[in-house]
């Protein structure tokens, strides 16, 4: 517990630094900058040499997709009984399905699990929420924003194939069993150990909760499926295939992730109940420090 609660204090250092006078309004995008195309790729690197190839690793790799169906029929189900707008759908149906399964998710299965586990929370994001960010949400903004084209089938694969991580995982795949020199494992080493506390302390300048009484159902809705029923679904389906053993724990605890900050960017960049989304975002990330403890404890029991 002793390094959830270093996360707790880069996250409060990062709520402080907002009211430091002189700190740049996008000093959070920043530091998102550097731990997307630097600190992000070199902890995938420095896991993957821990991947054991094996039946295991289905199961973080098909369960983001398997809960993303989920999310999508409950979210045009409700919409369809509560009569909700297209803004509001749309919305839901972008922010439910992707977790934070990286910035957030990495250093807390770390955390919790350990280094050992790294191996499977990379497959659960790299192959699970970082390829429904490039494919999915694009083609759902489209589809429901009236700001957004709809993208094309090129311009998926460039965002896939040109995306750091992914980059990272494929060079890390291609590169296993090769012995690299000292310096460079020492560098990729000390680059992976900043993703913690930039990614925490940019978190902490970003942090936002704002939306309107009107939105409180669908609020509840998409705080109660990520927060609680995604991880429940997880374990459920899991359980009932006769699985046990680390990466089930690790994967259903990244099902509780709370909904990824770049998906909730697509949706406001595309005009989706921006509060609505805000607020997903926001008070889904709070709320998580309680929720996921609590994940952990009941998968350990």
């Amino acid at each position: 517990m002793d390094n959830f609660y270093l996360i707790l204090a880069c996250l409060g250092i990062g709520l402080l630094l907002r009211r430091a006078p002189g700190m740049p309004v996008d000093g959070g995008i920043a530091l998102n900058g550097y731990a997307l195309n630097v600190a992000l790729p070199a902890v995938i690197l420095a896991n993957l040499p821990l991947l054991n190839i094996s039946g295991a690793l289905l199961i973080p790799a098909l369960t983001p997709w398997l809960l993303m169906l989920l999310a999508i029929a409950l979210v045009l189900t409700l919409a369809r009984v509560f009569n909700w707008p297209r803004e509001i759908t749309g919305a839901l149906l972008i922010v439910l399905p992707l977790g934070n399964t990286s910035y957030l998710g990495f250093p807390l299965v770390q955390s919790f699990f350990g280094q050992q586990a790294m191996p499977y929370a990379v497959v659960y994001d790299q192959l699970g929420s970082f390829i429904a960010l490039a494919a999915y949400a694009p083609v759902v903004a489209a589809l429901y924003g009236p700001t957004m084209k709809r993208p094309t089938a090129t311009a998926i694969l460039a965002r896939i194939f040109t995306f750091p991580p992914f980059l990272a995982l494929l060079a890390g795949l291609l590169l296993r069993g090769v012995q690299l020199p000292a310096l460079a494992n020492q560098l990729v080493a000390m680059l992976a150990a900043t993703l913690i506390p930039v990614v925490m302390v940019a978190v902490g300048l970003q942090i936002t909760v704002r939306f309107h009484r009107r939105e409180l159902l669908p609020l509840s809705f998409a705080l109660g499926t990520k927060l609680l029923l995604m991880p429940a679904c997880a374990w459920l389906l899991w359980l009932a295939a006769g699985q046990q053993g680390l990466a089930m724990r690790v994967t259903v605890f990244q099902a509780g992730m709370p909904s990824m900050i770049s998906a909730g960017a697509i949706a406001i960049a595309a005009g989706l109940a921006p509060r609505l989304v805000a607020g997903t975002v926001g008070l889904g990330l709070v709320l998580s420090f309680a929720t996921l403890p609590l994940l952990y404890w009941l998968l350990a029991g």
